[in-house]
């Protein structure tokens, strides 16, 4: 066998191998996936202390539009309830995109929008890391973004 013949052998056909592909969700995966967003803004709206901390990991951190970083379950529900009592208004996640990096991780992506008492709307995205643990589905990190104007 030549060198070249070798080194496909050896190099190239496990590097091909071993491309990582897309994993692609499950109608069930996206169905609980859809349903953690929606229990995180029921629990954001009722501002549920209990629902946020049986949604989120331990380890949660967040970045929200203004800049600020809240890190841990503690500091992010305190966050979570302070800016929800300073940007009173409904609050809306509308999912935009699901996509799993393995079977126990992803990103979720959403629009998200608030209603101001005055009738206009904030429109942001949020991007949520998600992590499975054997039974469910909880947040690991949330991403808030002011979209260009």
């Amino acid at each position: 066998m030549n060198k070249m013949g070798l080194f496909i052998l050896l190099y190239a056909i496990p590097t091909l191998l071993s491309h990582a592909q897309p994993v692609i969700p499950t109608s069930k995966q996206k169905q609980e996936l859809y349903a953690l967003i929606d229990q995180y803004a029921l629990a954001r709206e009722k501002k549920d202390t209990v629902m946020l901390k049986n949604i989120l990991t331990e380890e949660i951190d967040q970045l929200v539009s203004t800049g600020e970083w809240r890190v841990g379950i503690g500091e992010s529900v305190k966050g979570m309830l302070k800016s929800s009592e300073s940007n009173a208004g409904s609050r809306k996640l509308i999912v935009d995109k699901v996509r799993l990096f393995n079977s126990v991780s992803g990103i979720v992506d959403a629009r998200y929008e608030i209603q101001n008492q005055d009738g206009t709307i904030r429109k942001m995205w949020s991007s949520f890391i998600v992590v499975y643990n054997g039974k469910e589905w909880k947040i690991s990190a949330i991403r808030n973004m002011l979209p260009q104007r």
